[in-house]
């Protein structure tokens, strides 16, 4: 059987299904076979983040919600300061086998391949701007999910790579709307400079065909015709840098302003930040179907101003292997102390996505470990 790569910028064909692969190798009665071992390289998930200063421990916290329920195997690309590489790998090393057969990492150092390095890193927040270099780094990748360190996977990581399929035949990169409300949004009200749509979007969460990146000509204010990523990143930042004021989101709204049919959007619950919450909530699709990503940007898992979204990060930073009683439970009792918040008034918008995922892990267990015969 052949069937189509959702993320290839050639739409190229792939190996026959895992399942056929699985259902190749012997195995006697009762023993389980890891899908991780069989998975080819081409079919893992690449997920990228760049963390400089204090961001160790809320990356690790990040990569763990990745791992905890996530199906494929995954592949990190972890770009961080020379000082951080020997802890992310000492780190990574010490978690159980139950997650380390689930992922490889790499380390790669902060650099930037046009312009003025101390530039670069001095746009909005130390190494942000390593994001916009990533297609021209990563030159063996064909598609990536980036995210800031502040993120948390709720669901399974395959949910949102399974976006790629989603893309039609102009679409390169994907990202949230930066506010679901646009005249009470950042960029409706005071951005200098162009944006895409009507409320710019949130780079927080960025899921890219690094393949269809590399290929294209980009629209631009610059030249009359198009330019390459790696040519256009240098002088889009001159022509506006006197203009922005969050760095490298505000260059990727630039872009995708010139270039919207590059873009595809998906909903706010694949990126739901305190904004979604704290003014009264206004992220439909998480009221109908969960978080799926929770963003903590401004520092929210590290003081008490959405103790909801503090609760969470100190729930999947401490977790065990028994979700029910480290995760659930915990999170549940927690979640009684902030219903006096906005963001606490809503407990199941932050709850259903782990109900669902804890569900099938459950019901996978009990089917696959136990047996059929013996649930009764």
């Amino acid at each position: 059987e052949k069937v189509v790569t959702p993320s290839s910028g050639s739409r190229g064909l792939r190996r026959p299904r895992v399942a056929a692969e699985l259902a190749a190798s012997p195995r006697g009665p009762g023993q389980l076979r890891s899908v991780h071992a069989v998975l080819p390289p081409e079919l893992w998930i690449h997920l990228a983040v760049v963390a400089c200063g204090n961001r160790l421990e809320e990356t690790l916290v990040m990569l763990k919600s990745a791992v905890l329920f996530s199906h494929r195997k995954i592949q990190f690309h972890i770009f961080t300061e020379d000082s951080l590489k020997p802890e992310f790998d000492k780190q990574l090393r010490q978690w159980p086998d139950s997650y380390t057969k689930k992922f490889e990492h790499r380390i790669y150092p902060i650099t930037f391949s046009v312009g003025n390095p101390q530039e670069w890193k001095k746009l909005f927040k130390p190494c942000a701007a390593q994001r916009l270099f990533l297609p021209v780094i990563l030159k063996d990748v064909d598609s990536l999910l980036y995210v800031d360190t502040d993120v948390l996977f709720l669901r399974p990581v395959d949910d949102i790579w399974k976006l790629l399929r989603q893309f039609n035949s102009t679409q390169l990169a994907a990202m949230a709307p930066e506010h679901e409300i646009p005249k009470i949004g950042w960029y409706s009200r005071f951005a200098r400079h162009p944006f895409y749509g009507s409320a710019g979007v949130n780079s927080g969460v960025m899921l890219m065909n690094l393949t269809r990146i590399r290929s294209t000509q980009f629209k631009n204010s610059m030249t009359p015709t198009g330019l390459a990523w790696e040519d256009m990143l240098y002088p889009l930042y001159q022509a506006y840098r006197n203009a922005i004021t969050w760095g490298d989101q505000d260059l990727l709204n630039i872009i995708f302003y010139f270039n919207p049919e590059r873009l595809y959007l998906f909903p706010c619950q694949w990126n739901y930040r305190p904004d979604h919450c704290m003014y009264g909530s206004n992220c439909r699709e998480a009221e109908r179907e969960g978080v799926s990503v929770l963003h903590g940007n401004r520092g929210v898992y590290h003081d008490d101003k959405q103790p909801t979204f503090k609760a969470l990060y100190e729930a999947m930073r401490d977790v065990s292997d028994n979700l029910f009683q480290s995760m659930y439970y915990p999170l549940q009792l927690k979640f009684l102390e902030t219903v006096h918040t906005l963001c606490g008034r809503i407990p199941q918008v932050f709850l259903k996505q782990i109900e669902k995922t804890m569900r099938r892990a459950y019901e996978k267990h009990v089917i696959i470990h136990v047996g059929p015969d013996h649930t009764h």
